[in-house]
C-alpha cells in the first residue's frame, strides 16, 4: 500500500503543475502574441514481480505483473498556433500570419525573437519594443515621416515630406522545432539547443514563411473554454488521487488495528 500513497502523492503535484500551466494562459489571454504551454505526463519506473513472457513450469505466462509508482510531467511546451488578427491602425503594428518571428535586440547584445509586433519609434527614429528593445532589421524612421506602408512580403515604404522612400524589406526569423525556445518574459524568446539555430533574413510569404500584416496585432492563442475544460479535468484528477491516499491510509488503519 505505500506504493498507492506514493502514486497518489505523484499524481496530485503533477495536476498542481498543470494547474499553475493553466492559471498562466489565463493570466495572459490578452497579452499580444501569447501562445499557450501544454503540460504533458508520463508513467514513472515499474516493479516486474514476474516478468512478461517468463516460463512457469512448461507454460509461458503471456503479461506477467508490473506494477506502476505514479506519473511525472514529462515536459510544458508551447503551442505555436495561429493567433486572431486586431486591426489597430497604428503605423507600427505588425503581425505574423503564419510562421516566423520578429528579431529583438536585448541591452547585452544578445538577439532574442518575438510574435508581439506592437512596435514604438524612438526620439531618433528607431523602431523598437514597447520595453525599449531594438527590432532587428528594420531601417530608422526618417523625420518628416508622414505615413508608413509595409506590403505583406516586408516591403517598406515611407513618405517623406510628400514624396516615397523605400526603405529595408522586413525579414522574418524561423527555427526548426519553435516549440524548443526558452521564454524569458516580455514576450520574448531565445534560442536554446532544443530549438536550433535561427534561419535569419527570411522573407514574407517564402518558403513558407508567414506573411507580415500592417497595422494589426496577433491577439493572444488561448482559448478560454479550452482552458477552463482543462482546469476542471485537473481539479478532478486531483480529487481522485487526494481519494487514493485516502483509501491507502484507512487500509493501513485497518491493517495496524488487526487482533489475534
Amino acid at each position: 500500500m505505500e506504493r498507492s500513497l506514493w502514486a497518489g502523492v505523484s499524481g496530485m503535484r503533477a495536476q498542481e503543475l498543470a494547474l499553475d500551466t493553466i492559471a498562466n494562459n489565463l493570466a495572459n489571454i490578452n497579452t499580444t502574441g501569447y501562445k499557450p504551454s501544454r503540460i504533458s505526463f508520463e508513467d514513472m519506473l515499474y516493479s516486474t514481480l514476474i516478468t512478461p513472457g517468463a516460463e512457469s513450469g512448461d507454460a509461458q505466462i503471456p503479461n506477467g505483473i508490473q506494477i506502476g509508482h505514479g506519473t511525472k510531467v514529462s515536459e510544458i511546451a508551447k503551442v505555436f498556433r495561429q493567433g486572431s488578427l486586431k486591426e489597430t491602425g497604428r503605423d507600427l503594428d505588425f503581425a505574423v500570419e503564419g510562421e516566423g518571428f520578429f528579431e529583438v535586440t536585448l541591452p547585452d547584445g544578445t538577439a532574442a525573437y518575438t510574435r508581439d509586433g506592437n512596435f514604438r519609434s524612438t526620439s531618433t527614429g528607431e523602431v523598437v519594443t514597447v520595453d525599449g528593445y531594438r527590432v532587428t532589421g528594420f531601417d530608422n524612421i526618417p523625420e518628416g515621416t508622414t505615413e508608413v506602408t509595409v506590403a505583406p512580403d516586408g516591403s517598406f515604404t515611407v513618405i517623406v515630406n510628400g514624396d516615397p522612400v523605400q526603405l529595408a524589406q522586413v525579414t522574418l526569423v524561423r527555427f526548426q522545432n519553435p516549440e524548443g525556445l526558452r521564454s524569458i518574459g516580455r514576450n520574448l524568446f531565445t534560442e536554446s539547443e532544443g530549438s536550433g539555430a535561427p534561419q535569419a533574413g527570411m522573407i514574407p510569404g517564402e518558403e513558407g514563411m508567414g506573411t507580415i500584416a500592417h497595422k494589426y496585432t496577433e491577439a493572444s492563442a488561448v482559448n478560454a473554454a479550452e482552458e477552463l475544460v482543462h482546469m476542471i479535468l485537473s481539479q478532478r484528477a486531483y480529487e481522485a488521487n487526494s481519494k487514493t491516499i485516502k483509501a491507502a491510509d484507512e487500509m493501513e488503519g485497518i491493517a495496524n488495528t488487526l487482533r489475534r
